[in-house]
């Protein structure tokens, strides 16, 4: 590890997915006593995220999401042009080791800009199918970090590594009884978790808020992030068929994930990248519903890994009517629960952080030989 303090630009911003491992890797490299500065977006989930780090220093990049609609189009070439030279003018001041591009339309201005003024640049994919940004960033990178069973056939091997989603240290599994009473549940009844990612699932809300009664009559409480914008935070009270009332907690953002992780014997939850190394990493059950509207499909592609690996079970949104029996299946199955949760533990490999750092260091020239490509062998089915 190098002792020379150097300057890093992380561009994560846009969705949790991006920023919450952009975090991640910037507090990784202050403990190694150099500087991060994360570009994020000028989107409200990245100013709530953000307001948790006072720690670390955050830009609002100009940018905005490719779209062919021809008004948002010419929005998102005139703010990525803008956007460029903003960024342009930023690495010319900072001066930056190296720069980390975690995709989407964050990444464009400061890898393109690093790029033309000769600073290394790494991009990191979290999905199992390269998205848009990655794919066309990847012809000036350095380094593509992809996740196990991903490549990019247009760039090199040498170019490529395989390496897992960084995770906030914040994100570990603490005691079951207090995480649910910090979230006002009853720590001794069961819960589910609904996650529909950072910016939350209206298909996830609804059937959460269709099927509480039913769960509650069970015993079984509900914790639903519903998504900023979607509705204000509620708590609701049915009954139980044993006596005594059973809650459904419905929050718009929730910022102690771990602990909410924690809380829940099974999580109910889309299948983006983020979201799956949370739940890996807090060792939780779930049931996967890939959006099936996510670019190339990659939410399943994802949610398939998970679940050939044993970490839970995938339903597709079109199955939905079969969701609240499978969930409950598995919440009352004690044994399958464990199982699941032996497999997580598994597949919670060694924190790739680490890898990422030295390998982050070398590309930058301020440590010795880079890391070589690794191969990790492919998941084997049938784990459960």
């Amino acid at each position: 590890m190098s002792t020379r303090k150097k300057t890093f630009l992380i561009a994560c911003g846009g969705t949790g997915g991006h920023l919450s491992p952009g975090i991640a890797l910037a507090e990784g490299l202050v403990a190694r006593g150099h500087a991060a500065a994360l570009l994020i977006s000028r989107k409200k989930v990245d100013a709530r995220l953000a307001e948790k780090y006072p720690h670390l220093r955050f830009l609002r990049v100009p940018g905005s999401p490719l779209s062919f609609h021809p008004l948002r189009l010419a929005r998102f070439v005139l703010t990525q042009a803008h956007g460029l030279a903003y960024c342009m003018d930023l690495v010319r001041r900072e001066r930056p080791a190296a720069i980390v591009g975690f995709g989407g339309f964050t990444s464009a201005g400061v890898v393109l800009a690093g790029a033309l003024l000769g600073v290394p640049v790494a991009l990191h994919e979290a999905n199992r199918v390269p998205g848009r940004a990655v794919r066309v960033l990847g012809m000036v990178a350095r380094r593509v970090y992809l996740p196990p069973g991903a490549h990019l056939p247009e760039r090199a091997l040498a170019v490529q590594r395989t390496m897992g989603l960084p995770v906030r240290k914040e994100i570990a599994r603490v005691p079951v009884a207090g995480a649910r009473e910090q979230l006002g549940l009853d720590p001794r009844r069961p819960v589910i978790a609904v996650l529909g990612g950072s910016q939350g699932a209206a298909t996830l809300n609804a059937w959460a808020r269709a099927r509480a009664a039913a769960f509650a009559r069970d015993g079984v409480q509900v914790y639903c992030v519903t998504g900023l914008g979607k509705g204000a935070a509620e708590t609701i009270e049915n009954p139980s068929r044993h006596g005594g009332g059973v809650r459904a907690i419905f929050s718009p953002f929730c910022d102690r994930m771990g602990v909410l992780l924690s809380a829940a014997d099974l999580a109910v939850s889309r299948a983006g990248a983020g979201t799956i190394a949370e739940l890996i990493r807090c060792a939780t059950p779930a049931v996967l519903v890939p959006y099936p509207h996510a670019a190339d499909n990659h939410q399943l592609a994802n949610a398939r890994l998970f679940e050939q690996q044993g970490g839970g079970i995938v339903v597709a949104q079109t199955a939905m009517d079969t969701l609240a029996r499978e969930a409950g299946d598995i919440i009352f199955n004690d044994g399958l629960l464990r199982k699941f949760r032996e497999n997580l533990r598994r597949m919670d490999r060694a924190n790739s952080l680490d890898i990422l750092l030295d390998d982050l260091e070398a590309l930058a020239g301020l440590s010795g030989p880079e890391t070589p490509p690794q191969v990790e062998p492919q998941a084997e089915g049938g784990a459960v």
